[in-house]
C-alpha cells in the first residue's frame, strides 16, 4: 500500500499513566497526540522559542539563571534553552514516559539529542502539578507548555494548575524576581487576572503571529522580590 503525505502514519502508540499517547509522522512532520487530542508537531517552534526567550528577557540580568520547563513535547523549548549558553541548569519535567523514550531512543531525538547531552540538562519523569507542589528546588524561570492553554487542558488533572492555588504553587518554586511564562493557543484575559490575583506582578501577554486564525500567546508574570 502506498502512503501519501496526506495520510498520517502511526510510529508508536502507548497506554501511559494518563491515557493513550501516539507518535505519528505526517509527511515530514512528527506529531504527538494524547487521548485523541492533537498536542503539537515539529512544523514550526516559534512560540516555544518565544516562551524561553521571553522568560529570559524578563529576568533581572542575574547570571546563569536556572530554568524549569514544564513539558518536553517535541523538544523545541529544551533545544532552544540548551542552545543559549546564558542559562544555568535546565530541568525538564515530563509525565509521559513514552515522550521521554521517543527523545532518548526514538525519532524525536533528531531535535533534542544535543540538548539532552548538555551537562546542564536534567529530565524528570513526573507530573508537573505534583512536582511544583512537592519539590524543594527553586528556579529563576518556569516555562509551562503542557496544555493547549489555561482553558484547554490535555487532562482534567491539569485544570488546577491555572487556578490561584495552582499559580501559588508555581510561585513557590520561583526565586524572588523569578519569571513565570505560560504558552497558550489563544489569549486569555481571565488567566491574566488570575495571575494577578495569585500575587504575580508585571503580567503581560506576547503574541506569536500565525498564518491564519487566533495567534498563539505567551503569558508572562514576575514573582515579587
Amino acid at each position: 500500500m502506498t502512503t501519501t503525505h496526506d495520510s498520517p502514519v502511526v510510529l508508536d502508540r502507548r497506554d501511559g499513566p494518563y491515557g493513550e499517547v501516539v507518535l505519528r509522522r505526517h509527511g515530514g512532520l512528527l506529531q504527538i497526540i494524547a487521548n485523541g487530542c492533537f498536542l503539537m508537531d515539529t512544523s514550526d517552534g516559534r512560540s516555544e522559542r518565544l516562551l524561553v526567550d521571553a522568560a529570559r528577557a524578563a529576568l533581572d540580568g542575574r547570571p546563569a539563571p536556572d530554568v524549569l520547563i514544564g513539558g518536553l513535547g517535541v523538544g523545541f523549548s529544551l533545544a532552544h534553552a540548551a542552545a543559549d549558553p546564558r542559562w544555568g541548569r535546565i530541568v525538564v519535567v515530563e509525565r509521559e514516559p513514552a515522550v521521554v523514550g521517543w527523545h532518548r531512543d526514538g525519532p524525536l531525538g533528531e531535535l533534542s539529542a544535543d540538548a539532552l547531552a548538555d551537562p546542564r540538562t536534567a529530565v524528570v519523569e513526573d507530573d508537573l502539578v505534583a512536582y511544583v507542589n512537592e519539590t524543594s528546588d527553586t528556579f529563576d524561570a518556569l516555562c509551562l507548555d503542557i496544555d493547549n492553554g489555561p482553558g484547554w487542558t490535555v487532562t482534567e488533572d491539569n485544570d488546577g494548575l491555572y487556578t490561584k492555588a495552582g499559580l501559588a504553587a508555581c510561585a513557590r518554586v520561583l526565586r524572588p524576581g523569578g519569571v513565570l511564562a505560560v504558552w497558550s493557543a489563544q489569549p486569555s484575559p481571565e488567566f491574566e487576572g488570575t495571575m494577578r490575583n495569585a500575587g504575580f506582578r508585571q503580567v503581560r501577554t506576547e503574541e506569536v503571529p500565525v498564518a491564519r486564525g487566533v495567534p498563539d500567546v505567551v503569558h508572562l508574570a514576575v514573582r515579587p522580590g
